[in-house]
Protein backbone atom coordinates (compact mmCIF):
# COMPACT_ATOMS: atom_id res chain seq x y z
CA UNK A 1 0.00 0.00 0.00
CA UNK A 2 1.35 3.41 -1.03
CA UNK A 3 0.50 5.48 2.07
CA UNK A 4 0.56 9.25 1.50
CA UNK A 5 3.02 11.09 3.75
CA UNK A 6 1.72 14.54 4.65
CA UNK A 7 4.48 16.77 5.95
CA UNK A 8 4.69 20.19 7.53
CA UNK A 9 4.05 22.03 4.25
CA UNK A 10 0.85 20.05 3.62
CA UNK A 11 -0.37 20.71 7.16
CA UNK A 12 0.52 24.40 7.12
CA UNK A 13 -1.33 24.80 3.82
CA UNK A 14 -4.64 24.24 5.65
CA UNK A 15 -3.94 27.44 7.57
CA UNK A 16 -5.24 28.65 10.94
CA UNK A 17 -8.73 29.48 9.67
CA UNK A 18 -9.09 26.11 7.95
CA UNK A 19 -8.12 24.34 11.16
CA UNK A 20 -10.50 26.41 13.29
CA UNK A 21 -13.33 25.79 10.84
CA UNK A 22 -12.65 22.02 10.94
CA UNK A 23 -12.86 21.99 14.73
CA UNK A 24 -16.02 24.07 14.76
CA UNK A 25 -17.64 21.85 12.14
CA UNK A 26 -16.88 18.75 14.22
CA UNK A 27 -18.52 20.22 17.31
CA UNK A 28 -21.45 21.74 15.41
CA UNK A 29 -21.97 18.34 13.81
CA UNK A 30 -22.57 16.71 17.17
CA UNK A 31 -19.17 15.50 18.35
CA UNK A 32 -19.25 15.21 22.14
CA UNK A 33 -15.86 15.92 23.73
CA UNK A 34 -17.02 14.30 26.98
CA UNK A 35 -17.18 10.86 25.35
CA UNK A 36 -13.94 11.19 23.34
CA UNK A 37 -11.25 8.60 24.16
CA UNK A 38 -8.78 9.58 26.86
CA UNK A 39 -5.12 10.30 26.26
CA UNK A 40 -2.62 7.70 27.48
CA UNK A 41 0.64 8.78 29.12
CA UNK A 42 3.73 6.56 29.08
CA UNK A 43 6.98 7.55 30.80
CA UNK A 44 9.99 6.75 28.61
CA UNK A 45 13.72 7.51 28.98
CA UNK A 46 13.54 10.58 26.75
CA UNK A 47 10.52 12.09 28.50
CA UNK A 48 6.87 11.26 27.92
CA UNK A 49 4.98 9.39 25.21
CA UNK A 50 1.39 10.47 24.53
CA UNK A 51 -0.99 8.13 22.70
CA UNK A 52 -4.13 9.92 21.51
CA UNK A 53 -6.84 7.93 19.66
CA UNK A 54 -10.09 9.32 18.25
CA UNK A 55 -12.85 8.27 15.88
CA UNK A 56 -15.93 9.40 14.00
CA UNK A 57 -18.21 7.49 11.63
CA UNK A 58 -16.00 8.55 8.73
CA UNK A 59 -12.40 8.53 9.99
CA UNK A 60 -10.32 7.09 12.81
CA UNK A 61 -6.86 8.14 13.89
CA UNK A 62 -4.16 8.00 16.51
CA UNK A 63 -1.34 10.37 17.34
CA UNK A 64 1.82 9.11 18.98
CA UNK A 65 3.60 12.18 20.32
CA UNK A 66 6.83 12.48 22.23
CA UNK A 67 7.45 15.24 24.75
CA UNK A 68 11.23 15.48 25.14
CA UNK A 69 11.87 18.22 27.67
CA UNK A 70 15.65 18.27 27.08
CA UNK A 71 15.40 18.56 23.30
CA UNK A 72 15.37 22.39 23.07
CA UNK A 73 18.78 22.49 24.76
CA UNK A 74 19.97 20.07 22.05
CA UNK A 75 18.60 22.28 19.30
CA UNK A 76 15.80 19.76 18.66
CA UNK A 77 12.00 20.17 18.84
CA UNK A 78 10.35 19.48 22.18
CA UNK A 79 7.34 17.83 20.53
CA UNK A 80 7.87 14.92 18.12
CA UNK A 81 5.66 12.21 16.67
CA UNK A 82 3.38 11.01 13.88
CA UNK A 83 -0.34 10.79 13.15
CA UNK A 84 -1.95 7.79 11.45
CA UNK A 85 -5.27 8.57 9.76
CA UNK A 86 -7.54 5.63 8.83
CA UNK A 87 -10.85 5.07 7.10
CA UNK A 88 -13.31 4.35 9.93
CA UNK A 89 -15.45 1.58 8.37
CA UNK A 90 -12.50 -0.46 7.08
CA UNK A 91 -9.62 0.79 9.27
CA UNK A 92 -7.45 0.94 6.17
CA UNK A 93 -4.74 3.64 6.48
CA UNK A 94 -5.39 6.85 4.56
CA UNK A 95 -2.32 8.92 5.39
CA UNK A 96 0.58 9.41 7.78
CA UNK A 97 1.04 12.99 9.01
CA UNK A 98 3.87 14.85 10.73
CA UNK A 99 2.67 14.77 14.34
CA UNK A 100 4.67 17.78 15.52
CA UNK A 101 3.42 19.98 12.68
CA UNK A 102 -0.13 18.80 13.30
CA UNK A 103 0.16 19.72 16.99
CA UNK A 104 1.66 23.10 16.12
CA UNK A 105 -1.41 23.88 13.98
CA UNK A 106 -4.24 22.31 15.97
CA UNK A 107 -3.35 23.61 19.45
CA UNK A 108 -3.59 27.29 18.43
CA UNK A 109 -6.68 26.44 16.39
CA UNK A 110 -8.44 25.13 19.51
CA UNK A 111 -7.55 28.36 21.32
CA UNK A 112 -8.63 30.46 18.33
CA UNK A 113 -11.98 28.65 18.25
CA UNK A 114 -12.57 29.61 21.88
CA UNK A 115 -11.45 33.17 21.13
CA UNK A 116 -13.88 33.28 18.19
CA UNK A 117 -16.71 32.81 20.71
CA UNK A 118 -15.32 34.67 23.74
CA UNK A 119 -13.98 37.99 22.47
CA UNK A 120 -15.07 40.91 20.36
CA UNK A 121 -13.69 41.60 16.88
CA UNK A 122 -10.87 43.83 18.12
CA UNK A 123 -8.19 42.90 20.67
CA UNK A 124 -6.72 46.12 22.04
CA UNK A 125 -3.87 44.55 24.02
CA UNK A 126 -2.70 40.96 23.68
CA UNK A 127 -0.19 39.74 26.27
CA UNK A 128 1.57 36.61 25.05
CA UNK A 129 3.57 34.44 27.46
CA UNK A 130 6.06 32.15 25.73
CA UNK A 131 8.47 32.30 22.82
CA UNK A 132 8.38 28.78 21.34
CA UNK A 133 6.50 27.31 18.36
CA UNK A 134 3.15 27.42 20.17
CA UNK A 135 3.58 31.13 20.90
CA UNK A 136 4.17 31.82 17.20
CA UNK A 137 1.27 29.56 16.26
CA UNK A 138 -1.06 31.26 18.72
CA UNK A 139 -0.13 34.69 17.42
CA UNK A 140 -0.96 33.57 13.88
CA UNK A 141 -4.19 31.95 15.06
CA UNK A 142 -5.40 35.07 16.86
CA UNK A 143 -4.49 37.34 13.94
CA UNK A 144 -6.55 35.10 11.65
CA UNK A 145 -9.58 35.63 13.88
CA UNK A 146 -9.23 39.13 15.32
CA UNK A 147 -7.76 42.55 14.63
CA UNK A 148 -5.03 43.04 17.23
CA UNK A 149 -3.85 46.57 18.01
CA UNK A 150 -0.93 45.81 20.32
CA UNK A 151 1.06 42.77 21.47
CA UNK A 152 3.38 42.42 24.45
CA UNK A 153 5.58 39.32 24.52
CA UNK A 154 6.68 38.09 27.95
CA UNK A 155 9.47 35.53 27.89
CA UNK A 156 12.32 34.27 30.05
CA UNK A 157 14.91 34.85 27.31
CA UNK A 158 15.03 38.49 26.12
CA UNK A 159 16.38 37.81 22.63
CA UNK A 160 13.72 35.15 21.98
CA UNK A 161 10.98 37.50 23.20
CA UNK A 162 12.28 40.25 20.93
CA UNK A 163 12.40 37.84 17.97
CA UNK A 164 8.71 37.05 18.45
CA UNK A 165 7.85 40.72 18.86
CA UNK A 166 9.75 41.48 15.65
CA UNK A 167 7.76 38.72 13.92
CA UNK A 168 4.53 40.38 15.10
CA UNK A 169 5.71 43.74 13.78
CA UNK A 170 6.41 42.16 10.39
CA UNK A 171 2.78 41.02 10.44
CA UNK A 172 1.72 44.65 10.91
CA UNK A 173 1.07 44.66 14.67
CA UNK A 174 2.52 47.12 17.17
CA UNK A 175 4.58 44.83 19.40
CA UNK A 176 7.11 44.99 22.21
CA UNK A 177 8.43 42.91 25.09
CA UNK A 178 8.26 42.90 28.88
CA UNK A 179 10.19 41.09 31.57
CA UNK A 180 8.50 38.37 33.60
CA UNK A 181 6.19 38.31 35.47
CA UNK A 182 4.54 40.93 33.25
CA UNK A 183 1.98 41.94 35.89
CA UNK A 184 1.71 45.54 34.66
CA UNK A 185 0.99 44.32 31.14
CA UNK A 186 -1.60 41.78 32.29
CA UNK A 187 -3.44 44.54 34.14
CA UNK A 188 -4.15 46.32 30.82
CA UNK A 189 -4.78 43.25 28.66
CA UNK A 190 -8.03 42.15 27.12
CA UNK A 191 -6.51 38.87 25.89
CA UNK A 192 -3.77 36.86 27.63
CA UNK A 193 -2.25 33.76 26.00
CA UNK A 194 -0.19 31.33 28.10
CA UNK A 195 1.97 29.12 25.86
CA UNK A 196 4.81 28.06 28.15
CA UNK A 197 6.30 25.02 29.82
CA UNK A 198 6.03 26.63 33.25
CA UNK A 199 4.74 24.44 36.08
CA UNK A 200 3.92 27.44 38.31
CA UNK A 201 1.64 30.47 37.77
CA UNK A 202 2.99 33.09 35.40
CA UNK A 203 1.29 36.19 36.82
CA UNK A 204 -1.02 37.52 39.53
CA UNK A 205 -4.52 36.53 38.48
CA UNK A 206 -6.09 39.25 40.60
CA UNK A 207 -4.75 41.77 38.09
CA UNK A 208 -6.62 40.41 35.07
CA UNK A 209 -9.38 42.90 34.17
CA UNK A 210 -13.01 41.86 34.30
CA UNK A 211 -14.14 41.00 30.79
CA UNK A 212 -10.66 39.96 29.66
CA UNK A 213 -10.05 36.49 28.19
CA UNK A 214 -7.20 34.24 29.33
CA UNK A 215 -6.20 31.14 27.35
CA UNK A 216 -3.88 28.62 29.04
CA UNK A 217 -2.51 25.76 26.92
CA UNK A 218 0.98 24.95 28.21
CA UNK A 219 0.32 22.33 30.88
CA UNK A 220 -1.47 18.99 30.74
CA UNK A 221 -0.56 17.35 34.05
CA UNK A 222 -2.32 17.56 37.44
CA UNK A 223 0.72 19.06 39.20
CA UNK A 224 1.49 21.89 36.76
CA UNK A 225 -0.31 25.14 36.03
CA UNK A 226 0.21 28.46 34.28
CA UNK A 227 -2.55 30.42 36.03
CA UNK A 228 -3.12 30.88 39.74
CA UNK A 229 -6.01 30.11 42.07
CA UNK A 230 -7.05 33.76 42.24
CA UNK A 231 -7.80 33.84 38.52
CA UNK A 232 -9.57 30.48 38.45
CA UNK A 233 -11.79 31.39 41.40
CA UNK A 234 -13.04 34.61 39.82
CA UNK A 235 -13.37 33.48 36.20
CA UNK A 236 -16.00 31.93 33.97
CA UNK A 237 -14.09 28.72 33.19
CA UNK A 238 -14.44 26.98 29.82
CA UNK A 239 -12.69 23.69 29.02
CA UNK A 240 -12.45 21.33 26.05
CA UNK A 241 -14.23 18.67 28.09
CA UNK A 242 -14.94 18.38 31.78
CA UNK A 243 -13.64 14.82 31.88
CA UNK A 244 -10.25 15.72 30.36
CA UNK A 245 -9.84 18.89 32.43
CA UNK A 246 -10.69 17.16 35.70
CA UNK A 247 -8.16 14.44 34.90
CA UNK A 248 -5.22 16.49 33.60
CA UNK A 249 -5.57 20.23 34.17
CA UNK A 250 -3.49 21.26 37.17
CA UNK A 251 -4.68 24.82 36.55
CA UNK A 252 -8.07 23.65 37.87
CA UNK A 253 -7.16 20.64 40.00
CA UNK A 254 -4.79 22.56 42.28
CA UNK A 255 -7.43 25.22 43.14
CA UNK A 256 -9.85 22.35 43.79
CA UNK A 257 -7.50 20.86 46.39
CA UNK A 258 -7.36 24.30 48.00
CA UNK A 259 -11.15 24.47 48.23
CA UNK A 260 -11.34 27.48 45.89
CA UNK A 261 -12.95 25.75 42.90
CA UNK A 262 -15.40 22.90 42.27
CA UNK A 263 -16.09 20.73 39.27
CA UNK A 264 -19.58 22.20 39.02
CA UNK A 265 -18.02 25.66 38.71
CA UNK A 266 -16.93 24.86 35.14
CA UNK A 267 -19.13 27.14 33.07
CA UNK A 268 -19.07 25.22 29.78
CA UNK A 269 -17.15 22.84 27.59
CA UNK A 270 -16.06 23.84 24.11
CA UNK A 271 -19.01 22.17 22.39
CA UNK A 272 -21.47 24.03 24.61
CA UNK A 273 -19.67 27.29 23.87
CA UNK A 274 -19.64 26.73 20.10
CA UNK A 275 -23.26 25.58 19.86
CA UNK A 276 -24.62 28.28 22.17
CA UNK A 277 -25.55 25.90 24.98
CA UNK A 278 -23.23 27.52 27.56
CA UNK A 279 -24.99 28.63 30.73
CA UNK A 280 -26.28 32.18 30.28
CA UNK A 281 -24.99 32.33 26.71
CA UNK A 282 -21.64 33.62 25.53
CA UNK A 283 -20.09 36.06 25.75
CA UNK A 284 -23.01 37.96 27.32
CA UNK A 285 -23.26 35.44 30.16
CA UNK A 286 -19.68 36.10 31.24
CA UNK A 287 -20.00 39.79 32.05
CA UNK A 288 -18.33 41.15 35.18
CA UNK A 289 -15.48 38.63 35.40
CA UNK A 290 -12.63 37.24 33.33
CA UNK A 291 -13.11 34.35 30.93
CA UNK A 292 -10.61 31.51 31.28
CA UNK A 293 -10.25 28.85 28.59
CA UNK A 294 -8.13 25.95 29.78
CA UNK A 295 -6.92 23.50 27.14
CA UNK A 296 -5.04 20.24 27.68
CA UNK A 297 -5.24 18.88 24.11
CA UNK A 298 -7.50 16.03 22.98
CA UNK A 299 -7.37 13.38 20.30
CA UNK A 300 -10.60 14.45 18.57
CA UNK A 301 -8.97 17.79 17.76
CA UNK A 302 -6.05 16.09 16.01
CA UNK A 303 -8.47 13.90 14.10
CA UNK A 304 -10.62 16.81 12.91
CA UNK A 305 -7.60 18.78 11.68
CA UNK A 306 -5.83 15.73 10.21
CA UNK A 307 -8.95 14.81 8.25
CA UNK A 308 -9.20 18.39 6.95
CA UNK A 309 -5.54 18.33 5.89
CA UNK A 310 -6.14 15.03 4.07
CA UNK A 311 -9.18 16.45 2.27
CA UNK A 312 -7.22 19.60 1.41
CA UNK A 313 -4.44 17.59 -0.23
CA UNK A 314 -6.68 15.16 -2.10
CA UNK A 315 -6.29 15.32 -5.90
Amino acid sequence: MNLPLLGAADIEALGPTGAVDALEAALSGGLDPETAPARHHVTVPGGELLIMPATTQQVTGVKIAGVARDNPARGLPRITGSYLLLDAPTLLPLALLDGAALTTLRTPAVSALAIRHLTGPVVHHLVLFGTGPQAYGHLDGVLAERRVERVTVVGRTPHRAEALAAHARRLGVDAGTAQAPGDAEVATADLVLCCTTSATPLFDGALVPDGATVVAVGSHTPDAREVDTALVARSAVIVESRSAALSEAGDLLIPMTEGAFRAEDIHANLAELVTGRARGGAPAGFEGRPRLFKSVGMGWEDLAVAAAVHRNTAP
